[in-house]
């Protein structure tokens, strides 16, 4: 059986600390580049025991920190 993962409709409905698995559906990405993502040094996750989490707000921040001063994203 699939693991059927919650509908937020606002970021204030999502917990506090967000699986991976979350991350990716909020950022609209797969789940293996999240991972990828959450073992980049600039992105803010946290490892408890063997789980991966990124609190909230640290994703927020992090989100706003690739938006450059015209409000448009930053180009690599």
């Amino acid at each position: 059986m699939k693991d059927v993962q919650p509908i937020y409709r606002t970021f204030d409905e999502l917990p506090v600390m967000l699986s991976i698995q979350t991350v990716a559906h909020v950022l609209g990405i797969s789940r293996a580049n999240a991972y990828e993502l959450a073992h980049s040094s600039s992105f803010p996750a946290i490892t408890i025991g063997c789980r991966i989490v990124v609190p909230k707000d640290h994703l927020l921040q992090w989100i706003e920190s690739k938006l450059n001063m015209d409000g448009q994203l930053a180009r690599r």
